[in-house]
């Protein structure tokens, strides 16, 4: 067996070890993204943060649509550190096309968005994630943000506080820190159930009454 055999069946056997903590009916959506580097870093985010899954909306063919082909994109390896080799991507021509499947398979979505008058809004750290079943996070365009049909077919917008003098994040460090709160919530809330379902019950003494 050569070198290369034998890192690859050490990559899978820790991707089967981990498999467990990967947080389930939970996809990360990148709306019309125009930089092919700023989604390598989503899809990064997307494997270490064990998101189940990635899709891209895109009018301009920035990806292969299949994803065999994504793995053989160089740049796209090279920018999400091989995470791409990992992680589960689907592309779709349009907002519509993505948002007609989630909901068909019964996903919620939200967006991430700064205050928006008139929506739901939540600041990150205080809102529960672990209340819809089947959740799809948005992140819109570096430049224009979040679309309106996104937006309109949302039960939530989520920003992320900011204190400094420059109030912006771009798309790899924004998607990190709100993935890596709602990953952290329903990885905890997946754990716990399961604990406690193999639990027995404590055994009470039989009495002569």
């Amino acid at each position: 067996m050569n070198t290369t055999d034998t890192q690859t069946r050490s990559v899978r056997a820790r991707a089967n070890r981990i498999k467990g903590f990967r947080c389930r009916y939970l996809i990360a959506v990148i709306e019309e993204p125009d930089d092919i580097r700023n989604v390598g870093s989503v899809i990064r985010n997307v494997n270490v943060l064990g998101v189940e899954k990635a899709y891209v909306v895109s009018r301009r063919s920035l990806l292969p649509p299949e994803w065999r082909d994504m793995r053989e994109r160089r740049k796209l390896g090279n920018v999400s550190a091989s995470a791409i080799k990992w992680s589960f991507v689907k592309t779709f021509p349009t907002t519509e096309a993505c948002l007609e499947h989630l909901e068909r398979n019964g996903f919620v979505s939200i967006v991430t968005s700064p205050y928006t008058k008139g929506r739901q809004n939540a600041v990150l750290h205080e809102h529960d994630y672990t209340q819809y079943k089947k959740l799809a996070v948005w992140f819109g365009n570096e430049a224009t943000g979040i679309s309106a049909q996104a937006l309109d077919r949302s039960v939530l917008c989520v920003n992320i506080p900011m204190y400094g003098i420059v109030e912006s994040l771009n798309l790899g460090t924004s998607s990190g820190i709100i993935l890596y709160e709602i990953t952290k919530q329903r990885r905890a809330f997946q754990v716990i159930p399961r604990r406690k379902r193999n639990r027995r019950p404590p055994q009470r003494a039989l009495t002569g009454d």
